[in-house]
């Protein structure tokens, strides 16, 4: 009769255990996390551990069980709140806080729009390229390809029409 009263694996033994040592448990976990709800979660994740191991634990080190099981569970949160943090600097260096659909959607349109620049014809490509990339003016164009401001309104007009038809209004 004495082995049943001091076998954590029995539930009466287990609960009193419980009762005894929960909220010790959990102020020492609260003083390390300063978080109540993180406390509760490793008491409770404790407990389990308790009961998962009730046959290996001995009754009259059940407490130090209790206590060490506690502190390696919060320094497991500690090391995964680092990982988290290094993991968010690394993310938050390569600058960018979009979505993996929206940078994969962006480079899908990117290579759309390199392939229907590239298939413009030369004169419309040239035009298209000086205005857009280089940032000169029509008259500025006009002037270094020797042709007059109409004809490079017209040939910037005709590549805008041929790059909305082949990438639509963006």
């Amino acid at each position: 009769m004495q082995q049943e009263s001091t076998n954590i694996c029995n539930p009466k033994v287990f609960e009193t255990i419980f009762r005894t040592y929960a909220k010790e448990v959990k102020r020492f976990v609260f003083f390390k996390t300063r978080d109540m709800d993180a406390a509760e979660d490793i008491v409770q994740d404790v407990f389990v551990k308790l009961w998962g191991n009730c046959s290996e634990v001995a009754f009259n080190s059940v407490k130090g069980f209790l206590f060490t099981i506690a502190n390696n569970l919060f320094l497991n949160t500690v090391v995964h709140k680092k990982v988290v943090e290094k993991h968010q600097q690394e993310f938050s260096k390569e600058g960018t806080s979009e979505s993996p659909e929206f940078i994969f959607l962006e480079q899908e349109f990117l290579v759309k729009l390199e392939t229907a620049i590239g298939d413009l014809p030369a004169k419309q490509r040239e035009v298209f390229l000086l205005s857009r990339l280089e940032r000169k003016k029509y008259k500025e164009i006009s002037e270094l390809l020797g042709i007059s401001v109409k004809a490079v309104e017209k040939r910037m007009h005709l590549a805008l029409l041929v790059l909305r038809e082949k990438i639509g209004n963006v």
